[in-house]
């Protein structure tokens, strides 16, 4: 077998090198004021508007061992957490830049795996004075007057006629400078849900459009407002909205005597009060001036806040999300529908028109609908010799009795809408068209497990097992209808909404104009979802803004101050290892800078991203400085957590949440960050340790002829 081989464990160690070369391009991607990066195809000239460390690996060329290491690790952090991965990105950089350093001032590789080992483990530890519980974030930012979504130009309101006629609408004032543009949000109905609040004007489970905004009448003295984009003004503020622009006085009136009293959309009786905004407090804090995605959060979990009150179910309900992205509408068009939008080809929605007002009997497949496909696990059957493992479905006998087979199927059990998991066959997707059976492939387990629930389907594999137990009921599909009540075609797709009462499932229905965009705004979407999603597992968050990383940084240079001896039993007890004791000593100062240059970086980059500093020099300056406060406050935690609460942690240049008030804090979450710092100093590792690249195959040749073919020897 060819083969060449490639010492790689030199002063300047190759895979560390691409490493840091990979991780450069995404230093703008780090902080919450990113830089959106264009990716363009060369083989088709179509961009892509990117901002996240995912969607740029995957636009990189990983041909590398380093690179595709790199990609394993962040593809790795985006599947756990979906959050992290550019402090991941730019954190593998920093690092090998700081351990390609230390190679270069001839220090032991088993000096720097431990040293920096036990030195991130030490960090993890003293930064646990950091994290705040859930219930005290929404305490403090409660007695601190913060509301959700309190921006200065907008307030909530509602007109006289949207009580009056179903088709009226609900609108947010976009700008008081100027009062004409207002925004649609949705259409609202009257109709009852399914938990029969008789608190609620606008019933959210029945309108099935983006949350419905509800506001309490001026003498209700129970928690007032809340709508779909998360405002809210509780009895902490002993705020309410009386009258505005769209709310006379006799609009007022006519609005209290025919309603009486009622509450909130989410507020509930709380028994603490500081608990009456919910989770919106929370989510704020953790959008990191991400506004859009902010306002549809919190319409999710106000809307689950409520079912939760009614079912005893959990709270916030990740499982229970999904997107649909529709390009074409402007973003103000996004909002929360509850039910199942997605998007069908026109022939598809033709059928639609017969389903107006009809309830459905729904079945579920959880596999593809097509001849070929067979189960995982499927063994086939001994001594039988395969002469056509795929037959065409367009001519041929086979092709036409399984065709035929399958829609018999359908119509025996009068089944009028299909959800699939996988594919669907083409033409057996043409032929329930013509007999008026509507069938959506690529639907996620959690949508069919959503419908499975609230009309009684049970997901089949294959049409052969069906039988009149698998067959639910009770759906509707209509045309989804955007924010001024007109039903959308956008050309080559067309949205559908598929509703059942009782279903808990929400689809974020995600708009622009710019399909380069459509990408970036999904993204930011879930990243923020699940910020909040695993700030609710940790029950607990970390200090935002840079506090984390500058206790690191006090935290790691006050240990490489502080030399340690041969002998001192306190170096063996704190890296754990004795025989690696003595190298750890004389080296330990050096990989420790190595391993703080790393946060001062981070920080640095930050600062920057975020315009609060001109270069990067003033912003090390800025870092340098609070690191000589806190050392002469003498607890380093105690100065930042002072700073953090004052706000003048890093203040200064642009700031994201400006429009929120000066109460506002940033948290983050606590173990995808440190998920993040153990995976990047881990990749950095291992690589490090690698000590020769051996390539086999047909790429010995082209080395042969390279440049790089002198580095190699061939075997």
């Amino acid at each position: 077998l060819p083969m060449a081989f490639r010492d790689v464990n030199a002063r300047r160690h190759t895979g560390l090198q691409q490493l840091s070369s990979l991780a450069l391009a995404g230093r703008t991607l780090l902080g919450p004021m990113k830089s959106c990066k264009f990716i363009v195809d060369e083989s088709t000239n179509q961009s892509t508007l990117i901002c996240s460390a995912v969607r740029l690996i995957e636009s990189l060329d990983l041909t590398s061992a380093a690179g595709q290491l790199l990609n394993e690790t962040i593809q790795a952090q985006n599947k756990e957490f979906k959050t992290g991965m550019s402090t991941l990105l730019f954190l593998i950089g920093a690092w090998s830049n700081a351990i390609l350093e230390c190679l270069q001032q001839n220090v032991p590789v088993s000096a720097i795996v431990s040293v920096m080992s036990e030195g991130l483990n030490s960090c993890c530890e003293r930064v646990q004075c950091l994290q705040i519980s859930i219930h005290d974030v929404n305490k403090e930012l409660c007695s601190s007057g913060v509301r959700p979504n309190a921006f200065k130009s907008k307030i909530c309101q509602i007109g006289r006629d949207s009580l009056l006629y179903p088709q009226s609408f609900l609108y947010f004032q976009k700008d008081i400078s100027a009062p004409e543009e207002v925004i649609p949000i949705n259409s609202c109905s009257h109709q009852e849900d399914d938990c029969n609040f008789n608190k609620c004007l606008v019933s959210p489970l029945a309108s099935f459009g983006s949350i419905a905004s509800l506001v309490e009448p001026a003498g209700d003295k129970s928690t007032s407002v809340i709508s779909g984009s998360g405002v809210i003004a509780s009895s902490c503020n002993k705020q309410k909205l009386t009258h505005s622009r769209y709310f006379s006085t006799l609009g007022k009136s006519h609005f209290s005597s025919q309603q009486g009293n009622f509450q909130g959309y989410l507020s509930g009786q709380s028994a603490d009060p500081c608990e009456c905004y919910g989770l919106g407090h929370l989510a704020m804090t953790l959008s990191h001036g991400n506004q859009t995605s902010m306002k549809l959060v919190q319409s999710i979990v106000a809307y689950q806040q409520e079912r939760a009150e009614c079912s005893g179910s959990s709270q916030f309900n990740i499982a229970e999300i999904v997107t649909c992205c529709l390009l074409g509408l402007p973003e103000s068009y996004s909002c929360v529908s509850p039910g199942f939008v997605t998007l069908v080809s026109p022939e598809q929605a033709t059928v639609i028109k017969y389903f107006e007002d009809k309830p459905l009997r729904i079945l579920l497949m959880d596999g593809d609908l097509t001849e070929q496909y067979r189960h995982l696990g499927f063994n086939r059957p001994c001594n039988v010799r395969t002469i056509l493992e795929h037959p065409s479905l367009q001519e041929g006998r086979a092709g036409d009795l399984w065709l035929s087979s399958m829609l018999d199927i359908l119509i025996g059990f009068e089944v009028d809408l299909v959800l699939v998991k996988g594919n669907v066959c083409e033409n057996l997707m043409e032929r329930c068209i013509a007999n008026r059976i509507l069938v959506i492939g690529s639907v996620t387990r959690d949508v069919l497990c959503a419908f499975g629930e609230v009309t009684s389907a049970q997901p089949v594999t294959y049409l052969t097992q069906l039988n009149a137990s698998c067959v639910g009921s009770g759906a509707q599909v209509e045309l989804w209808k955007a924010c001024d009540g007109r039903a959308m075609d956008l050309g080559e797709l067309v949205p559908l909404r598929i509703k059942v009462e009782g279903i808990p499932l929400l689809t974020a229905v995600l708009t622009t104009t710019v399909a380069s965009k459509m990408q970036l705004i999904e993204d930011h979407f879930w990243t923020l979802a699940y910020r909040l999603h695993h700030a609710l597992n940790d029950e607990k968050v970390f200090l935002g803004g840079g506090a984390v990383e500058l206790l690191c940084l006090s935290h790691i240079q006050m240990l490489a101050e502080q030399p340690l001896q041969p002998a001192n039993k306190d170096a063996v007890k704190e890296f754990h290892n004795p025989w690696l004791a003595a190298s750890a000593t004389e080296y330990k100062s050096v990989v420790l800078q190595a391993l703080a240059s790393g946060w001062k970086q981070y920080l640095s980059v930050v600062i920057c991203n975020t315009a609060k500093a001109a270069s990067e020099l003033e912003a090390c300056t800025s870092v340098d400085h609070h690191l000589k406060k806190a050392a002469d406050c003498g607890s380093p935690s105690a100065y930042i957590l002072k700073e953090f609460r004052r706000g003048d942690l890093f203040r200064g240049g642009s700031d994201p949440f400006a429009d929120h008030g000066e109460g506002l804090k940033v948290y983050d979450n606590v173990t995808a960050k440190t998920e993040a710092w153990r995976r990047a100093l881990d990749l950095v590792l291992l690589v490090l340790q690698t000590d020769a690249e051996i390539i086999t195959g047909l790429k010995r040749n082209q080395l042969l002829n390279s440049h790089v073919s002198s580095e190699f020897m061939f075997l």
